[in-house]
């Protein structure tokens, strides 16, 4: 009641806000999500090393909008090719 008097001191009036209808928040949901072009899908490239001395991988992590993530690992223990390629993978999915 205070803020009425207050407000009408200014010629300005008070509405309480009104709930966000549900149509509302789907139809900005729909807005948004348009507005995202390309594939929805993520995409990860790895590419791993071995040598005597150890390991080492990249992994490319290719998302929306051209968001890319880029990260590099040094495998201090003797592997194959196809052990970096999978250890690769598993750190690869923990990026994502």
């Amino acid at each position: 009641m205070t803020w009425l008097v207050e407000l009408s001191e200014f010629a300005l009036k008070f509405e309480p806000r009104r709930a966000i209808k549900t149509q509302a928040l789907v139809n900005f949901l729909v807005k948004i999500m348009s507005t995202l072009v390309g594939d929805p899908w993520w995409t990860l490239y790895i590419d791993g090393s071995s040598n005597p001395k150890g390991g080492g991988t990249k992994i490319i992590l290719e998302g929306l909008v051209g968001i890319t993530l880029e990260h590099s690992l040094k495998f201090d223990f003797k592997a194959s090719n196809n052990r970096v390629e999978y250890e690769a993978l598993i750190m690869g999915l923990y990026l994502a």
